[in-house]
C-alpha cells in the first residue's frame, strides 16, 4: 500500500491507503466477489470495486461497478469513479 501511495503521490494529503488483507472489512461490507469471472483470474473472495459516500457517519451512497459478465467492473468503472459519484450525491 505504501508503494501504490506513493505512485499515486499522496503523501502529505488527507488520503490514507488501507489494506484488507484477512478481507474482514469486504466480507463486513458484503463486497466480496462470488463470481467465478474468467478462467484463470482468480476473484473469488477478493473486493468488489466500490465507492461509498458517508457523511457524519452515515452512508448516504454506495455505488458498485460490476456487470454479469464483469464481476470486477473492469469494462465500466465510472459509477465509482469521481464523476460517476458526484452525480450519485448530487441525485443527478
Amino acid at each position: 500500500m505504501q508503494a501504490w501511495g506513493k505512485d499515486q503521490k499522496i503523501e502529505d494529503s488527507m488520503i490514507t491507503f488501507l489494506a484488507d488483507p484477512s478481507a474482514a472489512l469486504t466480507k463486513a461490507l458484503g463486497m466480496e466477489m462470488t463470481h467465478a469471472g474468467p478462467p484463470s483470474v482468480g476473484i473469488i473472495g477478493r473486493c468488489k470495486r466500490f465507492a461509498i459516500h458517508a457523511d457524519d457517519c452515515q452512508i448516504k451512497t454506495v455505488k458498485i461497478s460490476e456487470g454479469p459478465d464483469d464481476p470486477a467492473g473492469d469494462s465500466d468503472p465510472s459509477a465509482t469513479l469521481v464523476d460517476g459519484m458526484l452525480a450519485a450525491i448530487k441525485g443527478e
